[in-house]
């Protein structure tokens, strides 16, 4: 996966910390401390990606922060950039597993309209998410 980073703008409402990314209309994320806002940031932008990535839209190149023009209407509290992992090119491996559990696996991943590679590396990206949230 290759990393990004995308500025984001932090706002400050009486229930928290709003976010927008300038390089992403509509990508928004919201939280009670700034932390929150940043962790919540982070996913909106994984999930829009993700969105874009499923479309076939190109996936634009971050704009520096320091070429981030201020908008007069906002009132900012903060600027920060939000990582994002962008997938890279398929690389093929060989593995190892239980042939019930494979078996399980490709049916699940039919129903689901993927191949196994795609279930499969969809599954290990939402275990590292979880893990990371943990």
């Amino acid at each position: 996966m290759a990393t990004r980073y995308y500025p984001a703008i932090l706002e400050q409402s009486s229930d928290g910390f709003g976010v927008f990314f300038p390089d992403f209309d509509g990508c928004v994320a919201h939280g009670a401390t700034t932390e929150d806002a940043a962790r919540q940031a982070e996913e909106a932008l994984a999930l829009h990606l993700r969105g874009m990535i499923e479309d076939g839209d190109a996936i634009p190149d971050p704009t520096p922060l320091e070429r981030v023009e201020r908008d007069p209407e906002v009132e900012e509290f903060a600027r920060i950039l939000v990582r994002a992992e962008l997938p890279g090119r398929a690389v093929r491996a060989n593995i190892t597993m239980e042939e019930g559990l494979l078996a399980a696996v490709d049916t699940f991943a039919k129903q689901q309209g993927k191949t196994r590679s795609a279930f499969l590396a969809d599954a290990a990206r939402a275990a590292m998410q979880e893990a990371r949230t943990a």
